[in-house]
């Protein structure tokens, strides 16, 4: 008796079905998606070669009144200048540059470190208060950062350093920034750190490790995402911050670029060559997205992994 033989067509999975989907798309749909990601590139993209081709003009004009992608005669000069001597200030670009920096890394390096330590404090350990304490955390988050400039003013003038205040130095602005910045960092952390599962430290504590090798081998290589998020989010905060480096800091010796950014705008409108200023804010600006793109790798995970749990 001869048998039939039965042929049995294997389940597709979700992906192979959505690539099923994106194939079946028509050619109207597919000029269509392409048409609209190309405008929105577009407009993103467009201001930002504005002001490189800005940068690049020549002329010195005081201010932008034609629309020349390619300006004629294309020139390095404003970069040049800039460097030399941002403002009128005695101080050079290096020095606007390093001070940034200092906030900026200094930031990023407090923001982690004591950000990890209080999140992971707060989402592993039962400690007294520990609900008031979150709840404090999360209303000074709330606070806008421009009202607690009077109050740190007054608090920072107040603590002598050398012959002025700590006011009035950059461990003084550092101080207040990290004030602002922790609040955040804390429950950015804390999020993050609720998602990775406890039976991971407990199986570390079986294997004999003690709290501070479950916390250095086990926690922190898992939160490194996180971590890079907040590191960078850090040091943004720091190198574009003007507010209370603004209102805090006296010495030239002590400005960032941003002030630097800030002094070139004048006393009146058009007394500053529109190429200097647009070299100056590419030259404040690349500095961030050379960091971006160094940790876009986990930037990308932190703020995907832990959205749906």
């Amino acid at each position: 008796m001869a048998t039939q033989a039965t042929t049995h067509t294997p389940a597709r999975t979700g992906a192979q079905v959505r690539i099923s989907k994106k194939r079946d798309l028509s050619l109207g749909k597919q000029v269509l998606y392409q048409a609209m990601l190309l405008a929105i590139a577009f407009i993103v993209l467009f201001p930002i070669l504005w002001v490189v081709s800005l940068s690049l003009d020549p002329r010195n004009i005081s201010r932008p009144t034609e629309l020349n992608l390619i300006p004629p005669g294309a020139s390095f000069k404003a970069y040049q200048a800039v460097m030399d001597k941002p403002t009128n200030n005695p101080v050079t670009f290096t020095q606007l540059a390093f001070n940034s920096l200092k906030l900026g890394a200094g930031i990023a390096l407090f923001s982690v470190l004591i950000g990890v330590s209080a999140a992971y404090v707060f989402s592993r350990f039962d400690i007294p208060g520990r609900r008031f304490l979150m709840l404090a955390v999360l209303t000074v988050l709330m606070l806008p950062a421009i009202g607690t400039i009077a109050p740190l003013f007054v608090l920072l003038n107040k603590v002598p350093l050398g012959n002025t205040s700590l006011r009035d130095s950059l461990l003084g602005v550092g101080f207040a920034i990290i004030s602002g910045a922790l609040p955040f960092a804390i429950w950015n952390l804390k999020g993050y750190l609720d998602t990775i599962p406890r039976d991971l430290e407990e199986a570390g504590r079986i294997d004999g490790a003690s709290h501070n090798q479950v916390f250095f081998q086990i926690i922190l290589p898992l939160a490194i995402p996180a971590l890079a998020v907040t590191g960078f989010l850090g040091f943004l905060t720091g190198w574009t911050e003007f507010a209370l480096s603004w209102q805090f800091l006296t010495h030239p010796t002590d400005f960032t670029l941003s002030m630097a950014l800030w002094n070139m705008t004048g006393q009146y409108a058009g007394q500053v060559p529109w190429s200097n200023f647009a070299a100056m804010s590419l030259l404040v600006a690349a500095p961030v997205a050379v960091v971006y793109l160094a940790l876009q790798k986990y930037i990308i995970g932190g703020l995907t992994l832990g959205s749906v749990k």
